[in-house]
């Protein structure tokens, strides 16, 4: 999306399923991510997340192994997916994941994906061009840092051009 301020992301790739983790997402995790995928793939978006933010950021979540990562999935959370408007013409079925930034290491760098790479505040990142997923995003991102009670998986879906935002809950 051009001239939109974004996170991090991309597509699975099939390597992703046979990739060695340091930690493995925890149990409540990945019956989290289960909810709406198989332990398998929930696994696989899981390192693609962790993968995706390396390639495009140079912020490693894990170790490397050689030219490998190993990415440490213990600390993830899972904290919403979003699925585009069925009239877009680029569809994506995304998850987003959150952990303490101490836990991403290496230098901030981009790889020519993203172009504006910073760490923000969220008053600082709501002020930029964002789209309603991203801001929606941001919004669980905050509630969960706060350590407030867990209300649920937000799924950000679109009826006609109005976001929809449905928690869902029956996992925990």
């Amino acid at each position: 999306m051009p001239d939109v301020f974004v996170f991090p992301g991309g597509g699975v790739e099939d390597s992703d399923a046979t990739l060695s983790v340091g930690h493995a997402l925890t149990a409540r995790e990945l019956a989290r991510i289960s909810g709406s995928s198989s332990q398998v793939r929930a696994r696989m978006l899981a390192v693609a997340a962790v993968r995706e933010t390396f390639e495009e950021t140079g912020l490693l979540v894990g170790k490397r192994a050689g030219r490998e990562i190993r990415p440490d999935l213990g600390r993830l959370q899972f904290i919403a997916r979003a699925i585009t408007p069925t009239q877009s013409p680029i569809r994506y079925h995304a998850r987003f994941f959150l952990i303490p930034g101490e836990f991403a290491k290496g230098r901030l760098r981009s790889n020519g994906e993203l172009l504006d790479l910073s760490w923000l505040s969220f008053e600082a990142a709501r002020k930029l061009p964002i789209i309603s997923v991203t801001e929606a995003v941001l919004e669980e991102a905050q509630y969960r840092l706060a350590r407030r009670p867990f209300r649920g998986i937000p799924l950000i879906s679109y009826r006609g051009s109005s976001i929809q935002l449905r928690y869902r809950r029956d996992f925990d």
